[in-house]
């Protein structure tokens, strides 16, 4: 699957709820923000389109943490800003050893807008 495939199928699942999952520390509120694979120092935050993807990760170091909803409002409205000052791209649907896709996080913020409703 290609990194287009990816991000179109996680756009079709987050059009529906307009909400998606990334994992928060369940005492610190902190988010699971890692080292890149693909990309020398940058950082990249997984994000997944359902609550039970993003709960298969909840497991080994990322034990204490639990999926948390993002809307697509409060991801234009209050992330958008933060991630880019911080120079964070975007990991998309990331499976147990499978490829892990990433992109900038320009290109994820303008795919989520043509989904986004007002």
């Amino acid at each position: 699957m290609s990194t287009e495939t990816t991000l179109k199928s996680f756009l079709n699942e987050a059009k529906d709820t307009q909400t998606f999952w990334a994992l928060q520390d369940k005492n610190s509120e902190d988010w699971v923000v890692l080292d890149s694979i693909n990309f020398e120092n940058t950082e990249v935050m997984p994000l997944w389109s359902t609550e039970a993807l993003a709960q298969k990760h909840c497991v080994e170091e990322w034990a204490d943490y639990i999926p948390a909803a993002i809307t697509v409002a409060d991801w234009m409205e209050f992330w958008v800003e933060d991630l880019l000052e911080d120079g964070v791209i975007i990991g998309l649907n990331w499976q147990e050893d499978e490829a892990c896709f990433e992109l900038e996080l320009a290109e994820f913020t303008q795919a989520l807008a043509a989904v986004e409703t007002l």
